[in-house]
Order: C-alpha cells, then structure tokens, then sequence
C-alpha cells in the first residue's frame, strides 16, 4: 500500500476503551504475528477476505481500501466529542506497522488538524520505523506476550527482541503507555512467568502494566471465517485467578494493576 492509500476493515465511532475520552478507531488490516487467542482474527490476513455476518447470515466482504483524506474526514465528523472529552483518534489493528506509510500518514494529518493520536501495536517492527512514527502519537497501547524470544516465536510465529527494543524505547521517550501482559494459560501464566517477566521489566526501568486475562470474546469469529481455533477448550481467566500472578510484580515495586 502507498502512503495515501491502505485497507482497513472498520472505523468505529464512540469508542471509549481505545484511550482518553471518546474516541475513533480505525482498524487497519494486516498482522505479522499469529497469535492463537486474537480476538480479532479478521484483521490478520492484509488483503480483504469473505466473512459470514453474524445478523444477516451473508457473506460480506471484510476489508476495504480507504485513502488518508477519506479516514481523515471521517474522524473530523467526531472533532466536538473530542474537544469534550479529550479524546481522539486511535489506530487499531491487526498490526499498524504492517502498514507503515499509510499509518504514518493518517496520523501525521491527524495531528496537523490537532487531534489527539493513540495506537494500539505489538511494536513488532524495524526500530527505525517505530521512532519515526513515534513523534505523531500522543498515547500507546502495546503488550509483551512472553519474556523468552524462542517460546515467543514458538507460539507467535515471531521473536521479541525488537518488541521490547522498542517498547523500552516509548517507555525511555516518557510517552503516556499502556503495557500489558495478555495472560494465557499454558503459555506465560505461571508464577514462575510473573517473576521472568517482573525481572525483564527491573532491567528496563519499567515500573507498571497491566494484565489481560485470557477470555474467549473472539471465538465466534473464528467461526464466521470458517477458521479453526486453537483455543476452543481452553478455560477463560479472571482477575481473581490472578492475584497471586498479580502480587509478583507488587513485590518487584511494579505497579500491577487489571
């Protein structure tokens, strides 16, 4: 995709758990990663592809092409809930950065008509292009799945190095960031993991995140793709299942918080 021009599959108004105050988001198409809980597997695959509705039993299509002035125009019809608010625009995904220029130009645009940007990546890109980015976004949202690079890639289908370059980069710039650890049975939920990950964060002077107990919102869409999920049978969490997981970080001084 060139700079104006890239796909995305939604553009949702109103939105209030995307960042500060009321926002829009704009999911753009395409992940690198593979992760087998996402929630929101439309988004993976960068080109559009069919999809059953879930109302109408139609096939529709999921992903369309849209240029920077047509999403920019869009956000604007929202500019007063944002002046109220404090919100903003924010880019959802699939994974941002696999669509870089046109990012990078939907939030620069965004910004000279002094909008308030926010993003939500996995920072699984060139270090470059992410401080590049970097100076059009106001907010971050970002996670770490797994401290270890090779059970990271075992299960992603990528390494973390440069995830957490740069998500210790953002949090080096003192950029209002939301980190959060996705917790996932089987797979990074053992106290044992708590500590691993409490230990890596020490060493990067980062001293709060949040945790996301793995749920099963996305399964039907699964369905709807006629894809199979690898999650099925496996039991949701709560935040009480992890308050031993919790009190970990506590006892690193890290603020740890659902």
């Amino acid at each position: 995709m060139s700079a104006e021009k890239g796909i995305i599959f939604n553009i949702q108004h109103f939105s209030i758990h995307d960042g500060p105050g009321i926002r829009t988001t704009v999911f753009l198409k395409g992940c690198p990663l593979r992760c087998p809980w996402c929630a929101n597997p439309e988004s993976q695959k960068f080109k559009p592809e069919p999809m059953l509705d879930a109302s109408s039993k139609k096939t529709i299509t999921m992903g369309e092409e849209k240029s920077v002035e047509e999403i920019i125009k869009e956000v604007l019809k929202d500019r007063e809930f944002y002046e109220e608010s404090g919100g903003g625009l924010t880019l959802s995904g699939g994974e941002i950065f696999a669509q870089f220029e046109f990012a990078k130009a939907i939030l620069k645009a965004a910004k000279e008509k002094g909008i308030h940007t926010a993003i939500e990546t996995t920072t699984f890109v060139d270090h470059n292009k992410f401080v590049d980015l970097l100076q059009y976004v106001d907010f971050i949202y970002t996670d770490l799945k797994h401290y270890n690079t090779i059970n990271h890639r075992k299960v992603t289908g990528v390494k973390n190095e440069l995830i957490i370059k740069n998500i210790h980069y953002a949090f080096s710039q003192q950029k209002t960031i939301v980190l959060r650890i996705p917790v996932i049975p089987s797979f990074n939920d053992s106290l044992e993991d708590a500590e691993q990950f409490a230990i890596l964060f020490k060493k990067l002077s980062i001293d709060q995140v949040q945790l996301l107990p793995f749920h099963q919102f996305g399964e039907n869409k699964y369905k709807l793709l006629k894809r199979s999920y690898e999650m099925e049978n496996v039991q949701a969490l709560h935040p009480e299942d992890l308050y031993d997981y919790q009190q970990v970080f506590l006892d690193y001084e890290i603020n740890c918080y659902f």
